[in-house]
């Protein structure tokens, strides 16, 4: 038999579903993620756009985007799909939350608009059209999951809840961020063995899709993106070579992590799978 066409990765509405680096150097960005991760980019903004929007793939599959600006360059950005943006953002701003852009599309992908929560975290709207989000995750050199930063976590979990319908749930690890209903999409689509690898775990983490906590000393309210790899220390030791920057390590019962700096001052989470337990924690899907 022939190989089979992978089963597209698609995205619920209230689920992260993308995650993008803005930089002040894209070239300089794309360099370095490349000897980090093994990234491929491409430039998909047309000739003479303004600005530059790359796209970088892992074994073909669409992984993350580094965009150019001169505002907020150096920060990793989270996407929340959505089914309607034009009918979403209004309700955003009933909740409290600013807009900082419009609905808008954003090409033949789909279309997107920027807000910030009521604490002041930035994150985006995504309504799919050609581009449905991540392809790969929770692969060596792939989106593992965000989590939102906040310096008020009740509110922070009655603004999403409303929001997006999520769930905020004290796991025993860390509050984590449910959408009800994403297990079965799952299932029924690109992991249907999740329910039969999560067996252990808590109760819903299959609808788990990140987690809420509180600021570290020195933190803006922001989204935090992480990243999966095969090996920390190996990891943070490319980072410096390449010309970032370690800020700290990190270890609990299932994690080995670096927080890390990119050349360009974007900062995100280098998580190594290295469980003390049965359940396969570093599963959070998107």
């Amino acid at each position: 038999m022939g190989n089979l066409t992978p089963i597209a990765r698609t995205y619920p509405a209230g689920v992260t579903c993308w995650v993008e680096c803005r930089q002040p150097d894209v070239d300089a960005a794309a360099a370095f993620y490349r000897e980090l991760f093994g990234w491929e980019t491409e430039d998909v903004l047309p000739p003479g756009a303004p600005g530059r929007y790359v796209i970088a793939t892992l074994d073909g599959l669409d992984v993350v985007a580094l965009s150019s600006t001169t505002e907020d360059a150096g920060s990793w950005e989270t996407y929340v799909a959505v089914a309607d943006a034009e009918s979403t953002a209004p309700r955003l701003t009933e909740l409290g939350a600013a807009e900082v852009a419009p609905v808008a599309d954003a090409g033949p992908g789909g279309r997107a608009a920027t807000f910030t929560d009521p604490q002041g975290a930035r994150f985006h709207l995504w309504q799919a059209r050609r581009r449905l989000g991540a392809q790969l995750t929770n692969a060596p050199g792939a989106w593992n999951f965000s989590d939102l930063h906040t310096p008020d976590l009740p509110a922070a979990g009655r603004f999403y809840e409303a929001a997006f319908g999520w769930r905020v749930v004290d796991q025993g690890w860390g509050h984590a961020i449910q959408v009800p209903g994403y297990g079965d999409h799952l299932e029924s689509t690109t992991d249907p063995d999740i329910r039969t690898r999560q067996a252990s775990a808590p109760e819903g983490f299959e609808n788990v899709i990140g987690g809420i906590g509180p600021l570290a000393a020195g933190e803006a309210p922001h989204w935090h993106v992480t990243f999966t790899v095969a090996d920390r220390d190996a990891t943070a030791d490319a980072v410096r070579r390449l010309g970032g920057e370690v800020l700290r390590t990190e270890e609990d019962d299932w994690t080995r992590r670096a927080v890390v700096s990119d050349p360009g001052g974007a900062v995100f989470t280098a998580s190594q799978f290295a469980p003390s337990t049965s359940w396969d924690a570093d599963s959070v899907d998107h």
